[in-house]
């Protein structure tokens, strides 16, 4: 059953896209059957996979408004990874859905036949709390939030949870943080370092050890439609998510322990907080 993951942060250019792609790929790489979906309406994680964004139909659009299947609208990559593929045409899904009945659920209702196909679907949100980044936060298991270690980044975590929380409360229920990634990082800042230090003190194991530096090759990539693992493998922007993907897997294994020793136990798992 696949682990489903919003990419998302109300706050932009902090590596939400970058991210999806990059990490689909990687896990990919390591035997991981993933779905990546772009509910972004940009589409750049559509054409940093190589997919050109005029000729991608149907799309996540016609996905929501009913139009089409999961299995009319996926495409396979040339990474090793399916894309729900998205284009201009998606802006017009926050008009389309209002009247809708269940538009929060659209997205979760229509993965729900494909949930045994994957093992991990990865959704980049949109930077903004509209019904796409809803429909993404309804259908997800946890969120990946990737952040730029600098003071304006922590006060949109502050937003972002307080979001987090709304959804959990009235749509969500299993919601929770899978992680937060720091992104763009430049060691030699100090700002950077404290910013940094705060978020594993208040956050402590949620924050992710890997951390994405940056890197020339992780901004050239998507010009060539290619994540970072394909255009330059030996590159520190693809080690990186390289290692973003082993760590994700070996908290999956870890929390799939945890879940075993408390069945066996006797005691329900303690679920954790957003």
């Amino acid at each position: 059953m696949a682990r489903i993951l919003a990419v998302t942060n109300q706050k932009g250019g902090v590596g939400k896209t970058t991210t999806a792609v990059n990490l689909s790929a990687c896990l990919a790489a390591l035997g991981q059957r993933v779905l990546m979906i772009d509910l972004d309406p940009q589409g750049n994680g559509t054409t940093g996979c190589g997919i050109i964004k005029r000729e991608a139909l149907p799309t996540v659009y016609q996905l929501l408004i009913g139009r089409s299947t999961l299995a009319q609208a996926r495409l396979k990559t040339d990474f090793g990874f399916d894309i729900l593929p998205a284009n201009r045409e998606l802006a017009g899904a926050e008009v389309d859905l209002i009247d809708m009945a269940g538009r929060e659920y659209r997205l979760r209702d229509a993965l729900a036949p494909a949930l045994g196909d994957y093992d991990f679907i990865l959704m980049d949100c949109p930077p903004a709390l509209n019904m796409l980044t809803v429909n993404g936060l309804t259908a997800a298991d946890a969120v990946m939030i990737p952040m730029q270690c600098e003071y304006y980044a922590l006060e949109g975590l502050t937003d972002l949870v307080a979001t987090l929380k709304k959804v959990r409360v009235h749509l969500n229920a299993r919601l929770e943080i899978e992680g937060l990634l720091r992104t763009m990082f430049d060691p030699r800042s100090t700002l950077t370092q404290q910013v940094s230090g705060e978020l594993v003190e208040h956050f402590g194991d949620k924050v992710y050890r890997t951390i994405i530096p940056r890197n020339v090759r992780l901004a050239e990539a998507p010009s060539y439609g290619k994540p970072v693992i394909a255009f330059d493998r030996l590159s520190k922007g693809a080690q990186a998510y390289s290692a973003l993907a082993q760590e994700l897997l070996d908290r999956q294994a870890a929390m799939g322990a945890t879940t075993e020793l408390a069945g066996a136990s006797g005691q329900p798992a303690k679920g954790r907080l957003v």
